[in-house]
């Protein structure tokens, strides 16, 4: 297979298990398959841009690709209040998010209504609860943002991990893609695949672009996951995140205020914004202007440039926060322009800030 294909099916990724198989399935000559589902839980942050580039960039290799919307899996996760009607719209306002992204109209989009609807689908997870533990399904509740405790009073929460696991399954596809922190789902769908006659799943984990308030408090012990998921933008904490309908003002006000310690990379919002986002555009360049007793614009070629400038103080985060607020909002324009010419689009972002607001 031609090492460019091969490169463009990793890129932006930051695990993939196992490289090795993804090279075979895609040299294979046969028919590929990846999935990815998400929870319809709200207005759209840039955070989601990360997989939406990385679904374009499979299918733009020959992946047959389809998004779940994981209604019933908000639902059970309390997203928007459990209000099963305003998660179905916040479904289609992804929809309208990934046609103005150029993705759309590569990929199939099925909704958890239709799999739930299957008696085989519920005969695939009570097979994927019998063959794991209590213990290991508590474990991967950190795949939607929960503490293994919290089961305790909801039980419906440990179904959700189980169904993530079965939509692997009963869907028969080939990568599973997600971001980090949906890591322990995918690995539970590896270890049984084969004790329930499935083929074990490649699974893809993009970055996850850290809150604009800077690292959570488990960042540095604990679990792994957990940590992911307290640093990471989140909707339902409006002021971590950029939303890809906010104005050019909003979103520089927003990096303006943004966590962003000098030298410091890692989870360091601006950063990740660059690195994950920005130079993950063709021929993107980062132009830092400045006057010339502060060393005159400069520009950066690529994201490796960026990172030593910035690790050796030769960049002030101030610099980095304007031109990267610059250069977020080109990329955005186009977003915000399709979104705001679509009726429908534009009525779903005001009733879901409403719902924001009173709920």
């Amino acid at each position: 297979m031609p090492g460019g294909k091969l490169d463009l099916a990793l890129r932006n990724t930051v695990e993939v298990i196992l490289p090795e198989e993804l090279e075979a399935r895609l040299s294979s000559g046969g028919r590929v398959t990846g999935y990815l589902g998400f929870e319809p839980s709200g207005l759209v942050h840039i955070g989601w841009l990360v997989w939406m580039f990385k679904v374009r960039d499979l299918t733009s290799v020959g992946v047959d690709f389809t998004i779940l919307e994981a209604t019933w899996h908000a639902f059970i996760n309390d997203k928007l209040g459990g209000d099963l009607e305003l998660i179905r719209k916040a479904a289609k306002l992804v929809r309208h998010v990934l046609r103005a992204v150029g993705v759309e109209s590569n990929i199939r989009f099925v909704d958890a209504e239709e799999l739930v609807s299957d008696e085989k689908y519920w005969s695939l997870l009570l097979k994927s609860a019998k063959s794991t533990s209590l213990a290991r399904v508590k474990r991967a509740l950190t795949i939607m943002g929960r503490r293994a405790e919290e089961a305790e009073l909801d039980t419906s929460k440990l179904i959700y991990p189980l169904m993530q696991v079965t939509d692997i399954f009963y869907l028969g596809v080939d990568i599973a893609l997600g971001g980090l922190d949906q890591r322990k789902a995918h690995m539970l769908a590896r270890d049984i695949a084969e004790r329930l006659g499935f083929k074990k799943p490649i699974a893809m984990h993009t970055p996850i672009i850290t809150a604009l308030s800077g690292p959570g408090r488990g960042v540095g012990g604990g679990e792994v996951d957990e940590a992911l998921a307290e640093s990471k933008m989140s909707k339902s904490k409006p002021e971590t995140a950029i939303f890809v309908h906010d104005t050019p003002e909003e979103v520089e006000a927003k990096i303006m205020k943004a966590y962003c310690p000098p030298r410091v990379v890692e989870f360091n919002p601006v950063i990740d914004i660059n690195k994950y986002l920005l130079f993950q555009q063709e021929g993107f360049t980062l132009v830092v202007e400045r006057p010339e007793k502060y060393g005159g614009t400069v520009v950066y070629e690529n994201y490796k440039e960026l990172e030593k400038a910035y690790v050796e103080g030769r960049l002030h985060p101030l610099d980095l926060k304007k031109a990267t607020a610059e250069s977020l909002n080109k990329l955005l324009d186009d977003v915000r322009r399709k979104l705001f010419s679509s009726g429908e689009a534009v009525r779903i972002i005001e009733e879901l800030k409403e719902a924001r607001i009173t709920r």
